[in-house]
């Protein structure tokens, strides 16, 4: 069934390719995750000078370190003498450089090349061009984002920007003082299933009346099939009898004091493109990164944020990670179990989106203007040129 054949109430989704094709996906990986501004980890994972994480963006092992000056840069994993993976691990901590287990290049904090054997005899080679690889670094809301763009587009717009289009405003994120929560819990879900699969998910509740029993109990609106993403500005209401965002619909812990009246006892989602989610309620924060790993599999990692005294007191997080958690959980099974039919011949068109999913069309629309220089032949830069 072609689009112009389709009832005036469905629109087409993308065909099945893309969300099983491996040229499609390398495509997704340079044209988007490596051009766009990428949300990496939490400023607080690199706690001190010489701490260090390394993420996948795209098709490349990016390096965060926080330096002795509290900055954090951001570097491709990558040695500049022969290309051998700097740092293997996913996080650890040195005291002032690191050193290539391969042929002992070493680099400071801030990317210069500090030494190397020989490298006295080598006058010519300057330590700064020969240095790490920089990538453009941006902290937001506690968490720090990066762009491998030789020329990044606008954070404002780019990032900032889906919170204006969701709720209407960027300073209605600022009641719930994100950069100032600390992570409560994390947890990390390996998705057997492509990253826009997790996306479209996540824009849409037509779903959720079917596998979220405990969600559409605190939230008895979304039962209705309307996903609060569908309205600009809009927030979920709690139910009349439920006292918090538990899984049980319990008092919740201490609210965030700025919190206003009119986003007391409501729920709202942002989803801000490619690979955050944002979900606010007044006592905690919930923050989705996902990291697309191939066409089938993504790393989704949650942080379910919380006001610094909460955390301190020992305070009892169960009902409040569980309820979120069961929804990912039950999601992602979701995911899942669409990943197989996107290679059946019978989704080689696509399928297609009812009235209440037809905002998920502009996020397909999103996909393919990116993927449009692919064609073409045409390839944003990155950096790694000395």
């Amino acid at each position: 069934m072609t689009a112009n054949s389709l009832p005036e109430s469905l629109i087409p989704t993308l065909p099945g390719e893309h969300y099983t094709g491996q040229e499609i996906f390398a495509a997704e990986q340079r044209l988007i995750f490596e051009s766009m501004w990428f949300c990496a980890v939490r400023r607080s994972d690199l706690d001190g000078p010489g701490a260090y994480r390394t993420v996948t963006v795209g098709r490349e092992s990016v390096l965060l370190v926080r330096g002795h000056d509290d900055a954090v840069r951001a570097f491709l994993n990558v040695c500049r003498h022969r290309g051998a993976r700097l740092c293997a691990e996913e996080s650890g901590e040195v005291r002032r450089a690191f050193r290539c287990p391969y042929h002992a290049w070493t680099y400071g904090l801030d990317g210069t090349l500090l030494a190397a054997p020989n490298l006295t005899r080598m006058p010519d080679v300057d330590r700064t061009t020969y240095g790490l690889a920089g990538v453009a670094v941006r902290e937001w809301l506690g968490y720090v984002w990066v762009c491998l763009a030789r020329e990044p587009p606008s954070f404002e717009e780019q990032v900032i920007g889906e919170v204006v289009a969701r709720l209407g405003d960027a300073g209605a994120v600022e009641p719930y003082g994100v950069a100032e929560l600390v992570v409560g819990r994390r947890i990390s879900y390996d998705v057997r299933a492509n990253w826009k699969l997790i996306v479209e998910n996540f824009m849409e509740c037509y779903h959720c009346a079917t596998i979220h029993p405990e969600l559409t109990e605190v939230l008895p609106e979304f039962a209705e099939g309307y996903a609060a993403q569908y309205f600009v500005g809009h927030g979920a209401e709690f139910g009349a009898d439920i006292k918090g965002f538990t899984v049980d619909g319990s008092e919740g812990v201490a609210r965030i004091p700025t919190v206003t009246a009119e986003q007391d006892r409501r729920y709202f989602a942002i989803t801000i493109k490619p690979q955050v989610f944002v979900n606010l309620v007044p006592d905690h924060v919930i923050w989705h990164r996902m990291y697309p790993l191939a066409p089938d599999r993504t790393l989704v990692e949650c942080d379910w944020l919380y006001l610094p005294e909460v955390v301190a007191a020992g305070t009892d997080l169960s009902r409040s990670v569980e309820l979120f958690d069961r929804v990912n959980r039950q999601d992602f099974a979701a995911c899942e179990r669409c990943q197989p039919g996107m290679s059946s011949r019978l989704y080689a068109n696509g399928g297609v989106l009812v009235p209440s999913e037809h905002h998920i069309g502009a996020f397909h629309a999103f996909v393919l203007d990116r993927l449009a220089p692919a064609s073409r032949g045409v390839s944003p830069g990155t950096p790694g040129g000395g």
